[in-house]
């Protein structure tokens, strides 16, 4: 296998396309956070522009391991394959825990780290976020993986200040932390050093003196420590003689510079350090500076489990530089992929769902209006469909994860079903997969399109049910994307519908659309005002005469 120099986004298994496509010593930096083994569905819930929470939820996975078939064949071949401390441990966690959800959890993760540890360059660090469900188990996997000799920390994010659930008839005390498992491949890892902002307790009591100008510091003692035997100069300064630190040259040169402090004529000198220039405080192992994506923040993107981007820039600074490359093996919304584009890192992303790698195009589009000088996010996706063969094998597969892609290929927040099953789950959707929000008028009002996806037969009465939900929904178009060709009666309904006309552009757009796969795949577009632009923009742009209606990646 050959290292990629571009940034790839792969939809899949992850075991299968490290396998594939990940060189040995590759990576710079690894990243995961994988499910926890709490037993939990976890849900997107996608907000309305206007403020109202949708009907419809999609479950994006669930956080539930079993004992089947799979984890046994996982199990036999960690046992027949692996090294022998591999092949002992596991063995033993099987006959101490059991076959349960928890040994199915752990035989699943033990079979990835492994691939995990390959792919790592021998500078190369890994952080494993996880929670104290599995955390002690997964150390000892870590341990055996790894080398116990290559565990550097066990990190506490304080991840919320208060938990209580007492009244629910709990026992336990509040939960508010997460754990981060630090490992290394070796002692020649690469590290950075990263500072933590002071705490104001720790500035208010430290930093207590203040210079007429405003500026908060501290002082420390400049005399030389052993005196003669260590090699410090004696001689008076300010009427007090000693053994220094530095040379009466260098003394001067801070006294003339006001960082020289004097309490009084006959007190020893002591050096000022001021606040404004201290890095702050090195990387502690407990981190309580960092808040989780809180509801009403504005990266919140809606998906379970969402890390804050300042996390995941807090350990890409500490563990790469520029130009390496990060990998994400459970990448999901993509703040990992979104944290080393910024920090002009080099990165891999890898999730099972389509809908996850849809929520991470949108953010990798989005993050091109946050950063002017570069031209955009480069980067090649890999397992998704390429043509209609593959198309239709998605959706024999999974109706939902066609649907899901189908959205994406024009940008539609999906509405409804289930990741986790191969029968999926209808959510309350109205007659609505997807829904495209755009402005185009000066009272600012969100406007929506409505995206129905097909995957089987179609018929004249799927367009006319599309036009009563448009109607009932007051949306401004309705998309109606099909895998099979449409017919022609299909075609005269979507034309008898009428238009939209849009105010802000002064034009009409066709009030029903018809777009095949095959349409998708030849670069066709919804025909419909643009999505990121405000009205005041538009009306610049169309005098510029710039492409009004482009929705490429």
């Amino acid at each position: 296998m050959e290292q990629t120099t571009t940034n790839t986004l792969f939809y899949g298994d992850n075991l299968e396309i490290l396998r594939e496509y990940i060189p040995d010593e590759s990576a710079d930096l690894i990243y995961l956070d994988p499910p926890f083994n709490s037993n939990r569905n976890y849900n997107v819930l996608f907000r309305e522009e206007s403020g109202r929470d949708s009907e419809s939820q999609i479950t994006a996975f669930e956080d539930t391991w079993h004992w089947d078939r799979s984890a046994e064949d996982t199990y036999a071949e960690l046992v027949t394959d692996s090294p022998p401390q591999i092949s002992r441990m596991i063995g033993a966690l099987r006959e101490f825990i059991g076959e349960n959800q928890m040994m199915a959890y752990l035989v699943m993760m033990t079979v990835r780290l492994v691939e995990l540890h390959r792919v790592l360059k021998d500078t190369g660090s890994l952080y494993l976020h996880c929670d104290p469900t599995a955390s002690h188990y997964l150390k000892v996997v870590l341990d055996t993986v790894f080398g116990g000799e290559n565990f550097r920390n066990e990190i506490i994010w304080k991840r919320t200040s208060a938990h209580s659930d007492t009244k629910q008839g709990a026992i336990h005390m509040g939960r508010i932390h997460d754990t981060l498992l630090f490992y290394t491949k070796s002692d020649n890892v690469r590290r950075n050093e990263v500072y933590q902002p002071y705490s104001e307790d720790y500035i208010k009591k430290t930093y207590s003196n203040v210079d007429p100008d405003g500026r908060q510091w501290k002082s420390s003692d400049i005399t030389g420590p052993g005196g003669a035997s260590k090699g410090n100069p004696y001689y008076e300064f300010l009427g007090i003689t000693r053994y220094w630190r530095y040379s009466e040259k260098r003394m001067r040169e801070l006294y003339e510079q006001n960082r020289i402090y004097q309490s009084k004529p006959n007190a020893v000198p002591r050096q000022k350090h001021y606040l404004d220039e201290m890095p702050g405080l090195p990387l502690q192992s407990l981190w309580t500076d960092i808040k989780p994506v809180q509801s009403q923040a504005q990266e919140r993107l809606g998906y379970p489990t969402q890390k804050p981007l300042a996390l995941l820039e807090r350990i890409i600074r500490a563990g790469s530089n520029e130009g390496d490359l990060v990998l994400d093996p459970f990448a999901g919304c993509g703040t990992t992929i979104a944290a080393a584009e910024k920090l002009k890192r080099r990165w891999i992303g890898i999730d099972i769902t389509h809908l996850a790698v849809s929520i991470l195009k949108y953010r990798l589009r989005d993050m091109r209006q946050d950063v002017e000088s570069r031209k955009g996010v480069s980067y090649q996706v890999i397992g998704e469909p390429k043509d209609l063969e593959g198309a239709r094998r998605l959706a024999q597969d999974n109706r939902y994860q066609f649907q899901w892609w189908a959205n994406g290929l024009v940008r539609a927040k999906p509405l409804g079903g289930t990741a986790g099953s191969k029968k999926g789950k209808k959510g309350a959707d109205r007659g609505i997969d997807g829904i495209i929000t755009f402005i185009d008028d000066n009272t600012k009002k969100p406007k929506r399109v409505l995206v129905q996806v097909k995957s089987g037969k179609v018929k004249s009465s799927d367009i006319r049910d599309l036009v009563g939900t448009v109607g009932r929904e007051k949306a401004a178009i309705g998309v109606f994307i099909t895998l099979e060709k449409a017919t022609k009666v299909m075609a005269r309904e979507a034309v008898s519908a009428g238009h939209y006309h849009s105010e802000g552009w002064n034009k009409k757009y066709p009030k029903i659309q018809i777009l095949t796969i095959e349409d998708l795949f030849d670069d066709k577009i919804i025909d419909m005002p643009p999505v990121h632009t405000t009205f005041k923009q538009a009306r610049k742009e169309k005098k510029k005469g710039l492409r009004q209606s482009s929705l490429e990646m």
